[in-house]
């Protein structure tokens, strides 16, 4: 005969609070002791090329950029007043020629706006082929 109540077994818990606590703890951690490096300035080498001269195109206008932000179409220059104006300039230098090709050639120092400058103009003067001169690379 059996005496005694019969004995239930408490089932083991599991608590996870501390272990939350302490993944917590390491996680202030990790975050108070990594360093994010951040960038000041970025450095910025213009492109190079190592290729035998491109043969001259007949359908192209050359446009250079200098260092002082003055604009040359075809060797000739021409006073930058605006993407309209800049852009009958080179509706003007391209002649009866359709879709030609505009090559743009910047001074390393020229201002990048300079560049947009002329890539907004001839995006409204409606020629859609344009390439940029490079230099070749010192060996």
């Amino acid at each position: 005969m059996r005496f005694h109540p019969r004995a239930f077994r408490e089932e083991p818990e599991i608590n996870f609070i501390p272990l939350i606590d302490v993944l917590l703890v390491i996680l202030i951690f990790l975050m108070v002791t990594t360093t994010y490096s951040r960038f000041a300035e970025l450095q910025i080498n213009l492109p190079t090329a190592d290729a035998s001269k491109a043969p001259e195109r007949t359908e192209q206008i050359d446009v250079a950029v200098d260092a002082q932000g003055k604009y040359l179409i075809n060797k000739s220059p021409v006073v930058f007043s605006g993407a309209d104006g800049f852009s009958q300039e080179l509706r003007r230098a391209a002649g009866d020629r359709k879709d030609p090709i505009v090559v743009i050639s910047a001074d390393a120092n020229s201002p990048h706006q300079s560049v947009i400058n002329v890539m907004e103009a001839a995006r409204i003067a409606g020629y859609g082929k344009i390439t940029f001169t490079t230099q070749a690379g010192n060996k």
